[in-house]
């Protein structure tokens, strides 16, 4: 968790919920996150089954060090026993697909403090991050980000939301809907989870994607999630501060600081004027490393 309270999630790794082979892994990924998922990559018959194995795939990948969210059905039929077999201590969060608005969000924080209440957990223990997939839900996206306590993070998902717009997944067609996701969730104090583009793809084109995945952390997103393991190093790499920024916001930080010990509110450096919503931003990317290193 940041000082702020949020978690320092980089990169959530999907992964089947009934996948043994994919779970016994899961862990040893260098993901910051493991997305159990029990909705789209599980196909019906199986979600009874992925419910029973949930408990002891969720103690063996928070052995390793990564979070635990469990990504439940849309379906109210389906959520509910998903959830009441997600809670547990080594589930961090749930992820909830197509939230349509707020109200969908208090309704599901109520079954998670119920579960919460009958295991005899702290409450609030239970996060929850919500996928807004849906082209009504964009008009409700302030509402949905302001929600709930429990609500820590917000994504805006791509490829439903495509799919819905008769359109494709791709960084152009996205771009409003994706930022109108990041101003949402800053504006709410939680993270704005996602890149600009489809996380479906799992090709060779490192270079793309890495190209991808800077414009997205230069545009606001704090971290993302991927489906394929050679996907984590590199979300891990962009979302984290680098050397030559670090050492910047240290030197912005520390002129400013002389600055306003001699009376004045800017400061010249490197070509730049400095003031506060520069050194605001340093200050802010300084206590994320801080916090990293304190976690990982």
């Amino acid at each position: 968790m940041s000082r702020h309270g949020n978690p320092l999630w980089r990169s959530l790794m999907f992964c089947p919920a009934n996948s043994e082979r994919f779970i016994a892994k899961a862990n040893q990924r260098g993901a910051d996150a493991v997305i159990l998922d029990l909705e789209d990559s599980v196909a019906l018959p199986e979600k009874e089954k992925a419910r029973v194995t949930l408990g002891a795939s969720a103690t063996h990948i928070r052995s390793g060090g990564a979070d635990v969210v469990v990504r439940v059905n849309r379906e109210l039929t389906l959520a509910v026993p998903d959830i009441e077999c997600a809670i547990s201590p080594d589930v961090s969060a749930i992820m909830l697909p197509k939230v349509k608005g707020p109200e969908h969000i208090q309704l599901m924080a109520e079954v998670i403090e119920a579960r919460e209440l009958e295991l005899g957990m702290e409450l609030g223990h239970t996060h929850i991050i919500a996928l807004v997939e849906t082209a009504d839900a964009m008009g409700r996206i302030n509402e949905v980000a302001r929600s709930h306590p429990r609500l820590v993070a917000l994504a805006v998902g791509g490829e439903d939301l495509a799919t819905e717009l008769d359109a494709e997944p791709s960084a152009d067609s996205l771009y409003v809907a994706k930022m109108l996701g990041v101003l949402a969730a800053r504006a709410a104090g939680i993270l704005p989870i996602g890149v600009l583009a489809s996380v479906a793809s799992i090709g060779g084109d490192d270079d793309g994607y890495l190209e991808m995945l800077a414009r997205s952390r230069r545009l606001g997103f704090a971290g993302a999630t991927c489906v394929h393991p050679r996907q984590v190093p590199m979300l891990n790499e962009v979302f984290s501060p680098g050397a030559a920024q670090v050492d910047l916001a240290r030197r912005i930080v520390e002129a400013y600081t002389e600055a306003t010990q001699r009376g004045k509110g800017a400061v010249a450096l490197d070509g730049r004027m400095i003031d506060k919503p520069i050194v605001i931003r340093a200050q802010r990317l300084l206590a994320q490393l801080d916090a990293q290193k304190g976690v990982f």
